[in-house]
């Protein structure tokens, strides 16, 4: 089982609001030295899935489409809310297909390799109730959750401080309108979702450890040392989760 004669997460999910912290968490896992972070945080080599670039190629496409070739948009409205809001399942699926390529490719993955998969969903499109209900089932098995805990008010102080118009395609440096933040993500099922259990989610059949972190001080933000000294713990505690499930 996931986690059992071995020191890494095999796959770590990361979820949160937008601005909550996620990309942060990622960008200091990615630059710790590999030893140390296989010490302190229990990841592997690192591996992100995340499914803010399969949107932006949306975006870009369908800008394509309407401004360079007159043709009908595929993905989005003028506004840039998606047309189906079955799309928001089609990048969930997307992630667990990209997670079974790299599987396909490297069967032994996880002995090096520790896969983090990262999306926010609000209630508006689902919630992650039914993002999860999207995951394919081996990758659950092997997952453990870190949903990382803001209120809407500072996911939108955050959101429009790391606009950067240069970049926005950017993971760290993208943003939304407050318009588009207000409608998609002030309304999260976060704690309605794992209101059965403290320790475990329910998916179908599957029990995925999960544990909280608090941002609300906005430690993701100019206090690394804060912030590895939290997510160690955090990460501690969600590994006795894995190993015990």
């Amino acid at each position: 089982m996931s986690g059992m004669g071995k020191d890494t997460f095999d796959v770590l999910i990361l979820v949160g609001r937008p601005g909550s912290g996620k990309s942060e968490i990622t960008d200091l896992l990615t630059h710790t030295p590999p030893e140390v972070r296989r010490r302190r945080f229990r990841i592997a080599a690192l591996d992100v899935l995340d499914d803010f670039p399969m949107l932006w190629a949306w975006f870009e496409e369908d800008h394509i489409l309407s401004e360079r070739l007159g043709q009908p948009r595929l993905h989005t409205d003028a506004g840039g809310y998606f047309k189906y809001p079955h799309l928001w399942h089609v990048l969930i699926e997307r992630l667990s297909l990209e997670y079974h390529k790299r599987l396909r490719d490297d069967p032994m993955r996880h002995d090096h390799t520790t896969t983090t998969v990262e999306f926010s969903r609000g209630s508006e499109h689902g919630g992650y109730a039914e993002a999860f209900a999207h995951l394919a089932d081996d990758l659950l098995r092997r997952a453990a959750v870190v949903y990382v805990r803001v209120s809407f008010e500072e996911s939108l102080r955050k959101n429009r401080r790391r606009y950067n118009p240069e970049r926005p395609g950017s993971i760290l440096e993208h943003s939304l309108p407050d318009e588009k933040m207000a409608r998609l993500y002030r309304d999260d099922d976060w704690d309605t979702f794992s209101a059965g259990d403290g320790e475990f989610l329910a998916v179908r059949s599957i029990r995925v450890p999960y544990i909280v972190f608090e941002n609300e001080d906005d430690v993701t933000t100019g206090q690394p040392d804060v912030l590895a000294a939290r997510l160690e713990a955090v990460l501690g505690r969600l590994w006795e989760l894995q190993r015990a499930r």
